[in-house]
């Protein structure tokens, strides 16, 4: 019986490892869609603002604005509106832990 129960946890905690590497990896994939301007992981060339290593909240505040049409944008008020306010934490937590 302890064997089974055993081998039940460690089932359950390989597939919440599973569950978390999948979820890092979608986030990954919503960052993808910013590299055309912001640059891989958030490293933008010069003329575009780099988004890696910025504060997570100074950045989902900022794409909260142009989502809401608050602030003004040419394409990132479209972009914005496709992902939910958690999506938005999401991603902006991901470029908020890349380094600079």
């Amino acid at each position: 019986m302890v064997k089974s129960i055993k081998w039940l946890a460690a089932g359950a905690l390989s597939l919440a490892a599973v569950g978390a590497q999948a979820q890092v990896n979608q986030v990954r994939v919503w960052a993808a869609a910013c590299a055309n301007c912001h640059g891989t992981e958030g490293r933008a060339q010069q003329g575009m603002e780099s988004l890696a290593g910025k504060d997570k909240d100074e950045l989902l505040q900022k794409m909260l604005d142009y989502k809401s049409g608050r602030k003004p944008a040419t394409i990132m008020h479209q972009l914005s509106k496709g992902y939910s306010d958690e999506q938005l934490g999401q991603i902006a937590a991901y470029f908020a832990a890349q380094k600079k």
